[in-house]
């Protein structure tokens, strides 16, 4: 381990609520809940202010709304967000050749490496330094954690949330992380946890008073042997700039469990598409085809069907994904399903199977068509760009939270629709708070837009 607290992990504060009250002053300094908006959806991020009624990731949207009825609650806008993590990305590779993203919103960084630090005092600086360029360009806030290693520099950001700074001398490592949950360290979920805890075992320090082999006999060879490495501050795991994509997956959660085998089969259809085209907008192809099914009872089952070679072939996935449904029971219904493609390589071996060419054609033009549709059946990151979600019965429905566009008003985004009306508030990133008014649902003056940028002076350049 490094002598200089030189590696840095950098985590965006309640990223995507953040990312909407930037992009809508009305909801600056308010309580703001992302995620899936369905019966089924679960919170993506909550906002600080949200998280003071308990609202926090990973919980049921209705819970949620339990808790904090007066919140806003929008679907997530993950191209909006995509945008503003690759300008963040961007201001952490000027550091460092050596960035390791771990999602949109989480990175560590190698300072040694681009020459940025070489002692606390440089590091700090760096930090500093980065903190406000992130400000600067996006108006967002991020919390940063310095150390010696990996570990102990995301245990330092998580320490400096919200908007702070935490340094963690070398040196100091083992009498910070004694009186800790065990939970605290990597790869100790709620199972280990709570086999850690009956025997005793509640805090790091009594991992390291357990020794090596008590944790080897209640965990196992590998598992005892890396927990009691990383209770000792030892975390030799370099920050590595490229992590290579295994699978490419899509997969939606349904707000009724589907019980027509028809339309199930079509469902599954759809979701090739949709993985795809992510695919091909990756530059990818993959041999496995994989089909997940989480049935009425919460059970999963995966399948999994191997080509003889790598395919970006809509068909192939879509034959292959319709041949793994046929081996799966989904009497009594359906609640999730999911299509995904692994194996994956830069290069593709055509003509595994033969299809038409106008057949494909037709696919793809359906597939652009249903691409509008399942904006709020989950919190799964959806495509890129503006959603307008499917048709029912007639009438254009709108997704709360996405931009839209009217003819005599400007730029406005969705608060709610229902009963044919459909409510914008319009305002922009730079505006003041702004009017809202109410519309029929298929006035032809509304339109899905484009998020607008986030734009900042200083180094909005960058």
């Amino acid at each position: 381990m490094r002598s200089a607290p030189t590696i840095l992990h950098l985590d965006m504060d309640a990223f995507f609520a953040s990312a909407e009250q930037a992009s809508k002053p009305s909801l600056r300094g308010k309580a703001v809940v992302v995620g899936g908006l369905g019966p089924r959806g679960v919170v993506a991020t909550a906002s600080y202010e949200a998280r003071v009624f308990g609202v926090h990731s990973a919980m049921p949207m209705a819970q949620a709304r339990r808790l904090a009825p007066n919140a806003a609650y929008l679907v997530p806008r993950f191209g909006f967000y995509r945008s503003i993590s690759e300008q963040v990305m961007g201001l952490l590779r000027a550091l460092s050749p050596l960035v390791e993203p771990l999602s949109l919103d989480e990175a560590f960084v190698d300072l040694e490496a681009g020459g940025a630090a070489w002692d606390e005092e440089s590091a700090r600086l760096a930090a500093v330094k980065l903190r406000a360029d992130i400000r600067a360009v996006t108006g967002l806030t991020g919390s940063v954690g310095l150390a010696a290693s990996k570990m102990l520099a995301k245990i330092a950001s998580e320490q400096a949330k919200p908007d702070g700074l935490v340094v963690i001398d070398p040196g100091t490592e083992r009498a910070m992380l004694g009186p800790m949950s065990v939970r605290t360290l990597p790869g100790v979920g709620p199972a280990t946890g709570d086999h850690l805890r009956r025997a005793g075992i509640t805090t790091v320090e009594e991992i390291v008073e357990a020794g090596e082999d008590e944790l080897v006999r209640l965990l196992g060879k590998a598992h005892g042997h890396g927990l009691y490495a990383m209770a000792l501050a030892h975390d030799e795991r370099p920050v590595v700039a490229e992590r290579e994509t295994k699978s490419v997956s899509v997969e939606d959660t349904y707000d009724v469990d589907i019980h027509d085998r028809v339309r199930v089969g079509l469902e599954v259809q759809r979701l090739a598409d949709r993985c795809v085209r992510r695919l091909r907008e990756a530059g990818l192809s993959g041999r496995t085809i994989v089909l997940k099914v989480r049935r009425y009872d919460f059970s999963t089952l995966t399948r999994s069907e191997t080509l003889r070679g790598p395919t970006d072939d809509q068909a192939v996935v879509r034959e292959a994904a319709a041949r793994l449904l046929e081996a799966v029971d989904t009497t009594g219904g359906v609640r999730l399903l999911g299509v995904g493609v692994s194996g994956l390589a830069d290069y593709t071996q055509e003509d595994l199977f033969a299809q038409a060419a106008e057949e494909r054609g037709r696919q793809e033009e359906q597939g652009r068509r249903e691409e509008r549709g399942d904006a709020d059946a989950g919190v799964e990151e959806g495509e890129a760009g503006p959603v307008e979600v499917r048709e029912e019965a007639g009438e254009r429905r709108w997704v709360t939270g996405h931009d839209v566009r009217h003819a005599e008003y400007g730029h406005g985004w969705v608060q709610g629709s229902g009963l044919g009306r459909v409510t914008v508030r319009f305002e922009t990133p730079d505006s003041e708070v702004g009017r809202v008014r109410t519309f029929r649902v298929e006035d032809p003056a509304l339109v899905v837009a484009e998020p607008l940028p986030l734009v900042r002076g200083g180094l909005a350049g960058v």
